[in-house]
């Protein structure tokens, strides 16, 4: 990655520092062990990275037990329906897929609670979890979603139907992409309609490729991340343009 958007070349952003640490506890204790999971966030939480989710942050420093902290914040303002937890769900949706259905999508359920109080962000990052799974049991993910929308919550099922249908597309989107929705359907959007990030139209505007960076989702004190810089090539086929290169340290002064 060459970097980009007030991310250094090769900087892993909060989502995917979340994710490994969600991989590691998996192998680690061979399954899910939430409190472990919740344990490691907060480590990170409090050892200053250089991006945290508002909601996340809050949630990860409140000091309440890991199975009270989400569930207290999402009450306090009912506003907890965030991509985070879809962000980081690709390490548990492989550890997940050969499970089925009904193990994976739990699984993201629980996970996603962790930080994510609003059941609806639980929802999003159980269908991502079964897509996956389909997709690596060498099926269609598109061509089965009527089954897993089927295994969505009741309550949610609608919404979620609606925006994974085949008609909708990111300019319907109600909430910006910080929110799971968009952010889910984008995602299956840009799936079902093109083969590469550049046949993307929407690839330049705000908000795509940093999904939270609109919602004010940043570090106490830290200036808010661009969003409208090409994060240069993808696949390692190209050199990063030399004002995207990492400057060498300076040398060291030899000076008294």
């Amino acid at each position: 990655m060459c970097g980009g958007g007030g991310w250094d070349a090769g900087e892993a952003t909060d989502d995917t520092q979340m994710a490994v640490h969600v991989a590691e506890s998996l192998l680690e204790h061979g399954g899910l062990d939430l409190p472990d999971v919740f344990t490691r966030f907060q480590r990170w939480a409090a050892d200053d990275p250089k991006d945290i989710g508002l909601q996340t942050r809050d949630v990860l420093i409140r000091g309440l037990p890991w199975d009270q902290a989400a569930t207290a914040h999402y009450r306090a303002g009912h506003r907890a329906a965030g991509n985070g937890s879809l962000m980081r769900a690709t390490p548990s949706a492989v550890y997940f897929a050969a499970h089925g259905r009904q193990a994976t999508m739990n699984a993201a359920r629980r996970i996603s609670a962790l930080t994510h109080g609003d059941p609806a962000a639980g929802e999003g990052t159980a269908i991502f979890h079964d897509l996956v799974r389909l997709a690596l049991s060498g099926a269609d993910p598109l061509g089965e979603l009527s089954q897993t929308l089927a295994a969505v919550h009741p309550g949610h099922r609608e919404r979620y139907a609606a925006i994974l249908a085949p008609d909708w597309h990111p300019g319907q989107a109600t909430e910006v992409n910080g929110a799971v929705w968009p952010c889910l359907g984008s995602a299956v959007w840009a799936l079902r309609t093109t083969r590469s990030y550049e046949d993307n139209p929407y690839r330049d505007r705000p908000g795509w490729r940093h999904r939270h960076r609109r919602r004010g989702h940043r570090r106490p004190g830290r200036r808010l991340l661009r969003t409208d810089r090409d994060p240069g090539p993808l696949d390692g086929t190209a050199p990063c343009p030399p004002s995207r290169r990492r400057r060498p340290d300076p040398a060291p002064s030899t000076s008294a």
